[in-house]
Order: structure tokens, then C-alpha cells, then sequence
């Protein structure tokens, strides 16, 4: 079952749509990494999603519901989200800032201790949030999404502004979201490569259009770039590459070689190798989020 569906999804502002048709799905028990540049239409496509915005056209379905202003509550109710920035008083504790928010949600306190302890906070409960560090705040306001046992995370951009080590903290604490807390999580980034170690599932916007939808290693089959190779006699090898018929081309002391399959690259290695050429490095370039634009865009309009 998707979790989150949507129909037709449009949000026109006059003439510009910030989300143009777009056919969201987000299975069961997934990490979906939402993807695309700052102003693609993630955070938009999210309020909708959470009914924060109203359509201009088409339908959201969460947990199965058409949601609706009569039951939007009754939804939310089962969902947790981050927008943009974590909602926090600064002059309150982070327990103090976590019963204002079980309170509203008519979550029961006792429920305080779990989520503090999920995103490693509870040594600092008593801390004022004007205190804390930018990721201790994302992950306080991680924990107040997770109060009340969500099945579903709306997570935008939360590694925003964090260091290298607080965006591997909030990525491990993401992708155990499903197996510790049961919950579905969608979660927004303009890099791919933030996401791709903790997701399973992936979306590309851009301009407000979904380029791609579906498991992250159909995606890899986009991101795959050149194979570098370096060797030691670079006469013998431009001979090799050119019977094995694999359009090298030589760049910055090396032999570029355009996405090939493994066990094609494995038959190339192998001939260089018997013919003497001495390959002493074998890399990969990987295509950035805006080479996999271009290279979807091309195809989708070739279809």
C-alpha cells in the first residue's frame, strides 16, 4: 500500500506553477527521498501533502483517505512533520518545548521519554533550547513530529545547515525510522547524494514537474558517469580500448570511458591487462543531480 498518493497535484501562482501535476507515491515502510534543486517545489508539494496549503487542482490520499477538510485532523493526527525549521521556544526547556506540543497533539506526557530518547536528547532535557546546537534542535524537532507514534515523517530538508557529523547523526537516526518507530518516511533534500545512503525510494522535481519516480537503484542506472582509467603504457592501452571498441578518450593523463556495464568494464580491464598496458587505477565519475536532470529531461522528451 502507498502511504501517500497523489492525483494531479497542481499549486498555481497566477501563471507560475511551484507544483504542476504531480503523481506522488510513497509506499509502506519506505524512505522515500524527495529530490531537487531549492525551488523545485519540494516544500510546497509537502504542504499540500499536510494540507498546511490548498490545491489549485488535484487530490492527496494519506493512509489510504482522500483528505478532505472535514477529516484533514483525523489524518494529521497519524502523521508527524518538519517544515522548513523546527517550532521552538527558546526560552523553554526542550521537555518543557515537548509538552507544549504533546499537549496540543492530546498526546500523554509519558510519551515525552520515548522520542527524547529515539533522537538522543534526554541528557539534555532540561536544557533551554536556546542552548542548543542547530542539529540538537532539528533532532528536538524530529521528536516532536514523533510524538503520539506517527505512521507517517514529513521530513523537509532537516541536515540543513548541520556539519559533517551532525548530518550522518540525523541520516542514521532517518533511515532507522521504519524498523524502531514503524513509520514511513518522506524526506526532502536538494542533494542526492545526502540521501542516498538511508533511502530506498526516490523522486526528482523540477520546475514543479516529477522527472522521476521509483527504487533508488533504477535511479542509479541514470546517475552512472564515465569509468577512469589509468595505466602505465598509454600507447598499448589506445590500441586495446580501440579494438575493444569502447570510445576511450584521453583526458588529464588518463583514459575516460563512457557508462558501460560491470562485466563489460571487467572484459576491458582484463584485455588491457593481458596486453601489458598496466592498469593501476580504475575510478567511476558519478553524473550531479544536474547532469541526472538533463539526462531525464532528454529522455522524457524523447519519449
Amino acid at each position: 500500500m502507498n502511504v501517500i498518493e497523489t492525483t494531479g497535484l497542481c499549486k498555481a501562482y497566477g501563471a507560475h506553477f511551484a507544483v504542476d501535476h504531480v503523481e506522488l507515491a510513497v509506499p509502506e515502510g519506505s524512505v522515500y527521498g524527495f529530490i531537487g534543486p531549492n525551488g523545485a517545489g519540494k516544500s510546497t508539494t509537502m504542504k499540500l501533502i499536510l494540507g498546511l496549503a490548498h490545491p489549485s487542482a488535484g487530490q492527496v490520499q494519506v493512509l489510504g483517505q482522500t483528505m478532505t477538510p472535514q477529516n484533514r485532523l483525523a489524518i494529521l493526527r497519524q502523521t508527524g512533520s518538519l517544515i522548513e525549521s523546527p517550532s521552538c521556544y527558546g526560552h523553554l526547556t526542550g521537555q518543557e518545548n515537548l509538552e507544549v506540543v504533546a499537549d496540543l497533539k492530546g498526546v500523554p506526557r509519558r510519551d515525552i521519554s520515548r522520542v527524547l530518547d529515539i533522537v538522543h536528547l534526554t541528557k539534555d532535557r532540561g536544557r533551554k533550547v536556546g542552548q542548543y546546537s542547530l542539529g540538537m534542535k532539528q533532532r528536538l524537532g524530529i521528536a516532536q513530529a514523533l510524538l503520539g507514534s506517527p505512521r507517517v515523517l514529513v521530513l523537509d530538508e532537516p541536515t540543513n545547515g548541520l556539519d559533517p557529523a551532525g548530518i550522518q547523526e540525523m541520516r542514521e537516526l532517518i533511515a532507522d525510522m521504519p524498523r524502531r518507530c514503524g513509520a514511513t518516511v518522506l524526506i526532502s533534500s536538494h542533494l542526492l547524494s545526502e540521501l542516498e545512503q538511508i533511502i530506498d525510494q526516490v523522486g526528482i522535481i523540477n520546475k514543479g514537474r516529477l522527472l522521476f519516480q521509483g527504487p533508488l537503484e533504477q535511479l542509479q542506472r541514470h546517475s552512472r558517469g564515465d569509468t577512469v582509467l589509468r595505466v602505465l603504457d598509454p600507447a598499448c592501452a589506445k590500441n586495446t580500448l580501440a579494438r575493444c571498441r569502447v570510445g576511450a578518450r584521453w583526458e588529464n593523463g588518463a583514459f575516460v570511458l563512457p557508462a558501460i556495464q560491470e562485466q563489460a568494464l571487467a572484459q576491458v580491464v582484463r584485455a588491457l591487462a593481458e596486453n601489458g598496458a598496466g592498469v593501476v587505477a580504475v575510478g567511476s565519475r558519478t553524473k550531479t543531480l544536474e547532469e541526472i536532470f538533463l539526462s531525464l529531461t532528454e529522455r522524457k522528451e524523447a519519449e
